[in-house]
């Protein structure tokens, strides 16, 4: 099979790890026999550098044709820590998803019986960890009207939400839950916010479409709560823009480091897949990032955007063999750890192994 695949490696530590996701790929392509073709384009802080704007034309025509979009990380401390700045990184990445319509962003929070003593939490509380979160990904907050007043002591945000926006990632939420244990949790505010008791509207009609899926209501202040009590409790949440970069970000410390962590951010024609965490600029260039996320998002990549779930499944028992062999990056073992770039080698040495006595 022959995929396009457009590369954003981005800022701070993204192309190191994005490199380590190719690295497994073309494993995958060699032992299946697939033709994998990666063309690289600018975003964030390097496109910036480059071209004036974090999102330029020629990228946004790559993603376009191309079959799936593996990205890396976007952001750079000179535009984080000057408030006037005009043009961001960060402003790459909301365009590229207004542009693309890539509107709900899938995390997949899952516990490593290896790592199980690694996450701050009590092994106890966090072990058969095992949700998805379904964040709504171009409206909310982030996108709508930005003021400030004349003077600029007066700043507001205006969250905006249509019925049919809720209704589109509410489907996708409800038809993973039927694949799952039928279980769907929707975080809101709904006890304040007018877009929250919206978002409870739409669902509890689409719902009914749904009689097998147990639907529940949380309040986001008690939903952060309860992935710390009790995360086992969850099995699909859906959830707006914001509470879900929050909450999402939150449950990281479940898996014991941020790192860990895939997503993909898809629409009706185009998907994305990236790990969660930031561009990481202190560490870029140093072989101590962790690449798994984004190695992990590449599984996700081949399982939803080129129906490949034996390759994806491969990608994912190589991780957690890694990982049981005592193998870690610095953000996960400070006391015995490899790089980044052999952290990558020792999962694709893994994907090989598995191939060879399988395919």
């Amino acid at each position: 099979m022959e995929k396009n695949i457009a590369l954003l490696p981005g800022d701070g530590i993204g192309p190191e790890v994005t490199d380590q996701a190719v690295k497994v790929l073309k494993v995958i392509a060699e032992r299946f026999h697939h033709q994998f073709t990666f063309e690289k384009g600018l975003i964030g802080a390097v496109a910036i550098d480059a071209t004036g704007h974090p999102f330029p034309e020629a990228t946004h025509d790559l993603c376009k044709k191309s079959d799936a979009i593996l990205f890396g990380a976007i952001g750079d401390p000179k535009y984080d820590n000057n408030p006037k700045a005009t043009v961001r990184p960060e402003q790459g990445l909301l365009a590229m998803r207004k542009q693309l319509g890539l509107f709900a962003n899938i995390r997949p929070v899952h516990t490593y019986k290896s790592l199980i003593n690694k996450s701050p939490l009590k092994a106890d509380i966090i072990s058969g960890t095992d949700f998805v979160v379904f964040r709504e990904l171009t409206g909310g907050i982030y996108f709508g009207e930005k003021k400030r007043s004349a003077d600029g002591n007066q700043a507001s945000d205006s969250c905006v939400y249509t019925r049919s926006e809720i209704e589109r990632i509410a489907r996708l939420a409800f038809e993973n839950a039927m694949t799952r244990h039928k279980k769907l949790c929707l975080v809101d505010k709904a006890n304040v916010l007018e877009t929250s008791r919206l978002w409870r509207e739409v669902v509890q009609v689409m719902a009914l479409g749904f009689p097998e899926v147990e639907v529940n209501f949380m309040f986001v202040d008690n939903a952060a709560m309860q992935l710390i009590l009790n995360p086992r409790q969850f099995d699909v949440i859906l959830t707006e823009n914001m509470f879900g970069d929050i909450i999402t970000d939150e449950a990281s410390v479940i898996t014991g480091s941020l790192g860990m962590l895939p997503s993909a951010s898809v629409g009706d024609k185009n998907a994305l897949y990236e790990p969660i965490h930031g561009s990481y600029p202190s560490a870029a260039g140093k072989n101590i990032a962790n690449p798994i996320g984004s190695i992990l998002s590449a599984a996700m990549m081949l399982e939803l955007s080129f129906a490949m779930p034996l390759e994806a499944a491969y990608i994912t028992r190589a991780v957690e063999e890694t990982l049981s062999q005592g193998w870690a990056t610095v953000d996960i073992n400070p006391d015995n750890y490899i790089g980044t770039q052999e952290m990558g080698d020792k999962i694709a040495e893994h994907v090989n192994e598995i191939c060879l006595h399988e395919v």
